[in-house]
């Protein structure tokens, strides 16, 4: 008999920090510095627009700006003397305003024209080539945290309502580090399934142990979800799947030894599934029954058996 519910799920760990990166303007690509799968810097360069055309543009505004700041000091000048009305004063600070402005922002644009890295991880991606013309926002590359701390899985429908109760938790085993498992908490998820294909769960790993272990991105693992929820306050008998005689005939069956050492076939109805090897009985079977657990295909009616561990 149990009182609690296991679940394993196949997950897989994902990027705590991806961002498909882009110019905020368009331009001619000059240069791109990386390749794919190389470990880059918070800060390093990535990529660089050819800058002519932003520097051409910030001469021009330049020159606006110069012509109306000269043309403002002079109203100024004039407007002391009552040389010109307020009206032409405030229209001559307008423009000056206005070009100072266009000349702040070209210069900005200028270091636009280069591309950089805001955080260090690996470049997954570069999806442009040096000399092709490129358009705002058009993705250049994709960067990612090679660390992660995050594990996602696909939840069923039916198992859902498990995640509001309180007793609930989750380890994660990673198939390139079987023996070592690693405590998670429930991090995200979404309420709603789209495709009908289940229920997206994030978990959270510590981070120490996750760089301990050097946990990356498309890592699969295993996930274990334990809980006292609602579907297991009352006790549940369970027994190994071992123990279940399924024939080709059909119908689900366990042998159960009687009181003289033999085997009788009994029905049974099975119900969920507990962990990675136990399945619960909804009914045929009694609290306490002696059953065989191995080589269930190879028995008849009326074997003689004798328990190797009661």
């Amino acid at each position: 008999m149990v009182d609690y519910i296991e679940r394993d799920f196949a997950g897989m760990a994902t990027a705590d920090d991806a961002v498909n990166l882009a110019f905020k303007i368009s331009g001619q690509i000059l240069s791109v510095d990386v390749s794919k799968g190389d470990y880059v810097k918070k800060g390093e360069l990535l990529a660089r627009l050819d800058p002519r055309d932003v520097e051409l543009q910030k001469a021009a505004d330049r020159s606006q700006f110069e012509r109306a700041k000269s043309q403002y000091e002079r109203m100024q000048r004039l407007l002391d003397h009552e040389a010109v009305s307020q009206q032409e004063y405030e229209s001559a600070r307008a423009q000056y305003v206005q070009a100072q402005s266009a000349y702040e922002n070209s210069k900005d644009l200028l270091s636009e024209t280069n591309l950089r890295a805001p955080f260090g991880g690996v470049i997954e991606r570069t999806y442009v080539d040096t000399y092709q013309r490129v358009q705002s926002g058009q993705t250049i590359l994709r960067l990612v945290n090679p660390m992660s701390t995050t594990v996602e899985f696909t939840m069923p429908e039916k198992s859902l309502p498990l995640l509001f109760d309180s007793t609930i938790r989750f380890s994660v085993t990673f198939d390139n580090i079987p023996n070592r498992q690693f405590a998670a908490r429930l991090d995200t998820y979404a309420k709603t399934s789209s495709d009908a294909s289940g229920f997206p769960v994030s978990l959270k790993i510590e981070r120490d142990e996750a760089e301990r272990y050097r946990i990356s991105p498309g890592m699969t693992c295993q996930v274990m979800m334990h809980t006292q929820g609602k579907g297991a306050r009352q006790s549940t008998l369970v027994v190994p799947l071992s123990a279940i005689y399924a024939p080709a005939s059909g119908g689900e069956y366990v042998w159960r030894v009687t009181s003289d050492g033999r085997v009788k076939l009994s029905p049974v109805t099975l119900g969920e599934v507990y962990g990675r090897d136990m399945v619960s009985i909804t009914s045929g079977l009694a609290a306490g029954a002696e059953i065989v657990t191995a080589g269930v295909y190879k028995l008849r009616d009326g074997d003689s058996v004798k328990p190797i561990n009661r």
